[in-house]
């Protein structure tokens, strides 16, 4: 979330919309701010230009769509290409973030619809895409 610093406050709003992240950075500080996932997006994000905010928005929203597109052909989440979609999931943490295993992977699409903050701003993709990516998820961590 420090990464946003190098952003003007019109950037982050061309970034991020109404979003903002920094109402979630002492919980995110006290939940994960002792592991090195979080040590390491911090480190990766402080450096981030708004072109890459804006590349990881798109490369996102593209993930996102494709599920979407998966979930209208009425493809189960379990389903080879859903699995695919969900290792791209993965893959873009680990591009952006840090390196997301199948372990935290798995943690991640639990939480998707464990924590409703999480469920309500994934949802806004297209409704139930918050369900179908974590069960694409666990479906790609063999659970």
């Amino acid at each position: 979330m420090r990464g946003m610093a190098g952003l003007t406050d019109e950037e982050q709003r061309e970034v991020f919309g109404d979003f903002d992240p920094s109402r979630y950075e002492e919980e995110v500080r006290q939940r994960w701010g002792d592991t090195e996932a979080f040590r390491e997006s911090a480190r990766r994000t402080a450096r981030y230009t708004k072109a890459d905010w804006q590349q990881i928005g798109r490369e996102g929203a593209e993930i996102n769509g494709a599920f979407l597109a998966l979930m209208a052909a009425g493809t189960p989440a379990d389903s080879p290409a859903a699995v695919e979609v969900a290792e791209r999931h993965r893959a873009y943490i680990s591009k952006w973030f840090y390196p997301c295993s199948t372990q935290i992977h798995a943690g991640l699409g639990q939480m998707y619809v464990a924590d409703p903050r999480f469920t309500e701003n994934i949802d806004q993709a297209g409704p139930g895409l918050a369900r179908y990516m974590s069960e694409a998820i666990a479906a790609s961590a063999g659970e």
